[in-house]
């Protein structure tokens, strides 16, 4: 079964700032890359200064053929000396190394040039294994030291939440630190009874915690 058939490409304004779904990349029936903008999200993102991805500036256009090499580009080269620790990191399967649309889901596609991310839609199985970044950081200001590579983290989910319907709640202890990544957060619901396993995999810190990186997988992974 596969991770996932759908990828959001997702935007926003600056680090901070609420992430909006403004395009969608998925494999279609026949096993092509499709890639389509929300127009809808887009016209309520205008006045943040929004603007298209460059080589795909038709917003009304349903792009097909090679959009998953030309987001591809943003990728880590497959060269690299260091390339299997970075493919361990992202909890990639060396084997489907060569699949654009796989890579762009299980690493998000992140530049530093750029405020573009590719967020995958995962299927729930017992296999489950991705890595996603705790998003709401900057509104908790948690201290450094908090919690550190290996900690296991619990959630709740917070089907009350206004702003995204399937927002997954992330604590240490009773310590809320975050919310799991829009769109990531979708297979937390789909689990059902079945409870996914929360691992840090990595943070980096200066005065409060910035970032944290986290293993989400299913319990028998």
């Amino acid at each position: 079964m596969t991770e996932f058939e759908k990828i959001f490409l997702v935007w926003r304004k600056g680090a901070g700032t609420r992430r909006h779904a403004i395009g969608v990349l998925e494999k279609t029936s026949e096993g092509k890359n499709e890639f389509y903008y929300l127009p809808r999200a887009i016209d309520l993102i205008k006045e943040e200064g929004f603007t298209p991805y460059t080589e795909f500036q038709d917003l009304k256009t349903r792009y097909n053929g090679n959009v998953a090499e030309i987001f591809g580009q943003r990728l880590t080269k497959s060269d690299r000396p260091d390339i299997s620790n970075f493919y361990k990191f992202w909890e990639v399967d060396p084997e489907k190394a060569n699949d654009k649309f796989y890579l762009l889901g299980k690493t998000q596609g992140l530049v530093p040039t750029d405020n573009f991310e590719f967020l995958a839609e995962y299927i729930y199985q017992p296999s489950l294994h991705f890595l996603t970044e705790l998003a709401g950081l900057s509104k908790y200001n948690t201290p450094r030291g908090t919690i550190k590579s290996g900690d296991v983290l619990r959630y709740e989910l917070d089907k009350g939440n206004i702003y995204d319907k399937y927002a997954v709640m992330v604590y240490k202890n009773d310590t809320l630190l975050g919310y799991i990544k829009k769109y990531h957060s979708k297979v937390f619901y789909d689990a059902g009874d079945q409870k996914l396993h929360l691992q840090v995999k990595a943070v980096e810190e200066n005065g409060i915690l910035k970032r944290a990186f986290i293993k989400v997988s299913a319990q028998n992974h």
